[in-house]
């Protein structure tokens, strides 16, 4: 068995702006130096193999990061590090497994689809509003997809998303692990949890006493977080976390697999055309692209694959560049929806384990209606300027998408999920 001092591993520069625009060389110098691991100076080390993140993420041996981030970035006490402390995600594996199981039975596929019309009508509205002048950012447009959808969950006001939209996109650079955000992340939260407390407050003195069937993601919220005896600070941090969690999540996969059909004119004209061929892209966009970089650290030493892991050790697992591992995927640079789907070769943006990601059902519906859309009302679309790069760790993706196109009409079809 082998320490990690005695290994020779590549020195990843997770830190560096550079490595948000183009991280694979690195990955690949990595793999020259070692199977599945690399140092991070600052931080840790990098599982950098698609079959090493399958095996290793889910072991009990692994904790959760976020008491150990916060102390790490110096935020304990303040709003970010209270939340990120006590959120669903961060709690001891028992009462973690209690409240997610609260929930997740109502996160299911047919909750998602019940809410396609909704999404649909979302994205229509906004491509009515951002689609007419054969211009736009892309990323721009993108960013007010899920966070009005989001709203319409929710029953909010639309009339909040502006400010919501950017306190949004701040917190989601928390875990670049750049110091000089915080403050700006600090003034999101504080405003995230005054809307969520005032949006539950106004359900509760105003309900829609709707059946299950037709309640909307508050309802349900509201009432299994009543009838599980769910804190109202729980349920506000629950809320908060869809929020945090939905938000560029959605808008980076949507952008990025943009950015990528334009580079792909017949699959993406047949997003138009083919409801259900929609679900192929974004199901080989989520292999190809997603933002996550996940952090866990080893609970107690830990022997993998002949290499000790000391307890305390921070582990970070680029779940964004794992479906291109060229050992997993021998042909990871094509993009081809068509791609059979196999078990042991399935896409993990959704992370995987006991932390899976609740909302994945939400977020795969979401995206394949705006495609399909999208598609329909952005015509030959154009790369109309170079993009920018977020910070590869934490939430990654492009800032800015200038695209020109031909204004279309669109030609939904109603087609229900089956």
């Amino acid at each position: 068995m082998q320490t990690l001092d005695e290994l020779d591993l590549y020195h990843m520069p997770m830190s560096d702006p550079a490595m948000g625009e183009n991280p694979w060389p690195h990955f690949e110098k990595a793999r020259e130096k070692h199977p599945w691991l690399a140092v991070w100076d600052e931080y840790g080390y990098v599982i950098h193999s698609y079959s090493a993140m399958r095996e290793l993420f889910p072991r009990e041996e692994l904790r959760p990061p976020y008491a150990d981030v916060v102390k790490e970035l110096g935020q304990e006490g303040t709003p970010w590090g209270r939340f990120t402390e006590e959120q669903m995600i961060a709690l001891p594996p028992r009462e973690h497994r209690l409240l997610r199981d609260t929930f997740a039975a109502k996160f299911t596929p047919r909750f998602a689809n019940q809410l396609r019309p909704m999404m649909r009508a979302t994205i229509s509205k906004l491509l009515d509003e951002w689609a007419t002048s054969g211009k736009m950012d892309f990323e721009a447009f993108a960013s007010h997809f899920p966070i009005s959808v989001m709203f319409g969950l929710v029953g909010a006001p639309h009339e909040g998303i502006g400010l919501l939209r950017d306190d949004l996109e701040a917190i989601g650079l928390a875990y670049s692990f750049q110091l000089e955000r915080f403050p700006r992340i600090q003034e999101g939260m504080v405003r995230i949890e005054e809307f969520v407390e005032d949006t539950i407050a106004e359900r509760r003195a105003n309900p829609t006493n709707r059946s299950e069937d037709e309640e909307d993601l508050l309802d349900l919220l509201i009432r299994v977080g009543d009838e599980g005896n769910i804190s109202h600070q729980q349920l506000k941090d629950l809320i908060s976390f869809f929020f945090i969690a939905g938000y560029d999540t959605s808008k980076n996969v949507l952008t990025y697999t943009m950015y990528t059909l334009l580079d792909h004119p017949d699959i993406y004209k047949r997003c138009a055309e083919d409801y259900e061929y929609c679900k192929k892209v974004i199901e080989e966009a989520l292999r190809w692209f997603n933002p996550g970089t996940v952090t866990r650290y080893v609970d107690k030493d830990v022997e993998f694959r002949g290499v000790l892991l000391p307890k305390d050790t921070m582990l970070f697992f680029p779940l964004s560049v794992s479906g291109r591992d060229p050992v997993t995927f021998p042909d990871g640079q094509t993009f081809d929806p068509d791609r059979p789907i196999e078990p042991e070769r399935r896409q993990i943006a959704f992370a995987l384990g006991p932390h899976m990601c609740l909302g994945q059902y939400i977020a795969r519906a979401q995206l394949q209606e705006a495609i399909h859309q999208i598609a329909q009302r952005i015509r030959d679309p154009k790369l109309a300027g170079e993009p920018a790069w977020r910070p590869f760790p934490g939430t990654w993706g492009l800032i800015g998408l200038p695209i020109e196109f031909t204004p279309g009409e669109a030609v939904v079809k109603e087609t229900e999920p089956a």
